[in-house]
């Protein structure tokens, strides 16, 4: 070791870390742990998990007579009551740093 040059000993890091690299890169592909399994997991990317299943399209249509003075609607897809906010988007922006929130709808005020 002590006949080795800088040059020798940094040709020989470089290629330790770039084999670590790859040896890491082909374990995450091969057991499916990915380093952004939980961000790019297909099934979790689908916005609308539970609601209206059967349908193509999910589509609620509202008067704006029948709203009154204001409703709040859901955007996230969480809600338990949907078309109408629960307040489940509270939580499903704490697990995923996402940062949406409810439609308000109302009459403006004077």
């Amino acid at each position: 070791m002590a006949n080795l040059s800088v040059r020798d000993l940094v040709c020989t890091a470089s290629l330790g870390v770039a084999a670590v690299g790859i040896s890491l890169f082909i374990y995450a592909k091969v057991t499916g742990t990915g380093f952004c399994k939980k961000k790019c997991d297909k099934k979790g990317s689908v916005v609308n998990q539970n609601i209206k299943k059967g349908d193509s399209k999910v589509v609620d249509t509202f008067d704006l007579e029948d709203i009154g003075d204001k409703k709040v609607f859901c955007r996230c897809w969480r809600s338990a009551s949907f078309p109408y906010c629960d307040g489940s988007h509270n939580k499903h922006n704490t697990e995923t740093g996402d940062n949406v929130g409810p439609l308000i709808v109302g009459k403006k005020s004077n």
